[in-house]
C-alpha cells in the first residue's frame, strides 16, 4: 500500500522553469496518474485563474484540469470568506485574485473596505499603495497572498508580491496576514480539496523556505527537488529539513 494518499505539488521550479518543462515531473504526474494517487497542482503564484494555469500545465503535457489547481488567490478568498463573511475587499492583485475573490462571494471596492488583500501585480502604482495604505489606516484587516520577495523568472529574480506588501506595510506599520505557503490556511485548504489527513499527505517542492516549510510548520511530510529555488549547498546550511530530498524527481520511489 502507498503511504501517501494525496500530494501537493508545486509548480514554478518543480514541474517546470519559466517556459521550459521539467521531463522529470512530467514523469511523476504520469506514475501518480497510473498509480490512481490523488494530486493537486499548488502554487503561491495568484496572478493567473484556475482555468489559466491548467492551460499553460496542458501546454507543459501535463493532465490538468481547473479543479486540480489550489492558487494562494483561491485558499485567501476561502480564508476571508470563512472568517469575515462576506467582506468588502481593496484588491492589489491581476485576474486571478480578483476572480476569487469575487467568485467566493466578496464585494470588490475601493471605498471604505473591510479588507485589503495584495497578491502580485505587474501593474502596481502608487495610487494603489495609497488607497491600500489608507483603507488600513482607516480600520481594514490587511491580508497578503503570500510573502514571497522575489518572483523567479527567465529575466532573472523579480519583486515578489511580498515586497509590494512590504511596503505598505511599511507606510501603515501593519504588518499583513499571510496565507499562502508555508503558511497554514493554504495547506489546510489544499488538504480539503484533497480530502486527506495530513499523515496522507506529502508536499513536493524545489523551494526550502516555502514548500519544505509548509510542511515541517504543520506537520505534513515533504520531498525537496533540488535544481529549483533551493540548491544543495543552501539546503546544508540551512536549518529547514524536509523528509526527502531527491536532485531529480526521476529518483523518487513511491513509498
Amino acid at each position: 500500500m502507498t503511504r501517501y494518499r494525496g500530494y501537493l505539488i508545486d509548480l514554478d521550479g518543480t514541474l517546470y522553469k519559466g517556459e521550459r518543462v521539467v521531463p522529470s515531473g512530467l514523469g511523476f504526474v504520469e506514475s501518480l496518474e497510473e498509480r490512481g494517487l490523488s494530486y493537486l497542482y499548488f502554487t503561491n503564484n495568484s496572478l493567473r485563474r484556475p482555468e489559466q494555469v491548467a492551460e499553460k500545465l496542458r501546454g507543459f503535457g501535463y493532465p490538468a484540469k481547473p479543479e486540480q489547481v489550489v492558487t494562494s488567490a483561491q485558499a485567501t478568498a476561502a480564508f476571508l470568506t470563512e472568517t469575515l463573511g462576506s467582506p468588502s475587499v481593496y484588491a492589489i492583485g491581476g485576474e486571478g485574485l480578483k476572480a476569487a475573490l469575487s467568485e467566493a462571494g466578496c464585494r470588490l471596492t475601493d471605498q471604505s473596505p473591510q479588507a485589503v488583500v495584495m497578491g502580485l501585480d505587474p501593474a502596481f502604482t502608487y495610487d494603489k499603495m495609497k488607497t491600500a495604505c489608507l483603507a488600513i489606516r482607516a480600520g481594514a484587516d490587511f491580508y497578503g497572498t503570500n510573502g514571497d520577495l522575489m518572483l523567479p523568472t527567465d529575466e532573472g529574480l523579480l519583486p515578489g508580491s511580498g515586497s509590494l506588501c512590504a511596503g505598505v506595510a511599511a507606510a501603515t506599520g501593519v504588518q499583513p496576514r499571510f496565507i499562502g505557503k508555508p503558511e497554514r490556511p493554504i495547506v489546510e485548504y489544499g488538504m480539503r480539496r484533497l480530502g486527506t489527513t495530513p499523515e496522507e499527505t506529502l508536499i513536493v517542492g524545489d523551494n526550502m523556505m516555502t514548500d519544505i516549510r509548509a510542511g515541517v510548520d504543520n506537520g505534513i511530510d515533504t520531498l525537496l527537488v533540488f535544481g529549483g529555488v533551493t540548491s544543495p549547498e543552501e539546503y546544508r546550511n540551512g536549518t529547514v529539513r524536509a523528509t526527502y530530498t531527491v536532485g531529480d524527481l526521476k529518483e523518487w520511489e513511491f513509498i
